[in-house]
């Protein structure tokens, strides 16, 4: 039998369970919070007045961070792609009203659309940035697609999310740490009630993971190590301002994160180091002679990562993003 049709057999062995992990790791949409919970209302007499004192707090942020959180905004809204591209991994089908793993792609991404929205409303109110510029870079984004190196393997795309979730719980709980340090609570309240939806959606496709580890030892322990030798391509790779090149962004971005600690090199190791402990790989059994050397590359892995991590130089000089212009910064 091919590994494709393997693959298959084991999508549509987890796929029996689907329903308990809906269940587990979404939750419905009359009980989640939503944007309006957390931002001023417009139908409150209020209105003005929150706004007021939003605009007057946001006032106190610093210019680096303005940049991470519009980059983490566009990241967030640019889900259609992401959507678009886990509806063709292995096993998912939209036909016929789709079958389980359809049913929680959306479901996801109806969770995960309330981000971009939140985050994209505090940014309008806050006056602090220049949001046409924002909203050309997410059409952009969505525009230039991206390739996560995964083609439609589902081992290898929930390798992928395991992964990029931990990540965005990481960056968006530390925005929120920050935002509450210079007295934005509501901001802090967002961005903690956001981490705390990535990190679920972390839960959920590392129990996939696992589940895989399982059935199928060998063939996941060659997927986790493909991914980690390609390297995790983060969402936002492609991010371009208006009038530039595909990509031209994402390095700036990168070091604005890494400037203020929100996304740093050593958090991607100590992912990767997660991960491995999470799924105990040094404790797998049956696997293949490749499957086992698969096993030996991503045990040594992290601290490989690490000494290269040391040797990263982060420019100190922050680059003028036409997103947020420093004469707006305090």
């Amino acid at each position: 039998m091919s590994i494709k049709n393997v693959r298959l057999e084991v999508m549509q062995f987890l796929e029996k369970k689907i329903d308990s992990f809906v269940e587990e790791f979404l939750i419905p949409v009359e009980k989640i919070w939503q944007p309006t919970d957390l931002l001023p209302n417009s139908q409150n007499e209020n209105f003005f007045d929150e706004v007021t004192e939003l605009r007057e707090i946001a006032k106190d942020l610093p210019y680096d961070f303005w940049v991470v959180l519009v980059g983490d905004t566009i990241t967030e809204e640019a889900l259609p792609t992401y959507e678009s591209w886990l509806m063709e991994v292995e096993g998912v089908n939209q036909e016929n009203g789709g079958n389980g793993w359809s049913k929680w792609v959306r479901q996801w991404t109806g969770e995960e659309n309330r981000h971009g929205d939140t985050l994209n409303k505090y940014l309008y109110l806050s006056g602090r940035v220049n949001m046409r510029e924002v909203e050309m870079t997410t059409q952009h984004l969505i525009n230039d697609g991206f390739d996560i190196g995964t083609s439609n393997d589902p081992y290898k795309n929930f390798v992928y999310t395991s992964f990029q979730e931990l990540a965005t719980y990481i960056s968006h709980n530390r925005v929120a740490q920050m935002a509450k340090k210079f007295g934005d609570n509501k901001l802090a309240k967002m961005c903690r009630l956001i981490a705390g939806d990535e990190m679920r959606h972390h839960q959920a496709y590392s129990t996939f993971v696992n589940k895989i580890f399982e059935v199928d030892p060998s063939e996941m322990m060659l997927a986790f190590q493909h991914m980690m030798k390609h390297k995790i391509t983060m969402p936002a790779h492609f991010l371009r301002e208006s009038g530039q090149k595909i990509s031209t962004a994402f390095e700036q971005f990168s070091d604005a994160a890494q400037r203020i600690g929100v996304y740093t090199a050593n958090d991607y190791v100590d992912i990767m180091q997660k991960l491995i402990d999470k799924w105990q790989i040094d404790k797998i059994t049956n696997l293949t002679d490749e499957a086992e050397k698969a096993r030996d590359y991503l045990m040594k892995l992290p601290a490989r990562m690490a000494r290269i991590s040391e040797r990263l130089v982060v420019p100190e000089t922050s680059h003028v993003f036409k997103w947020v212009q420093p004469a707006l910064v305090k």
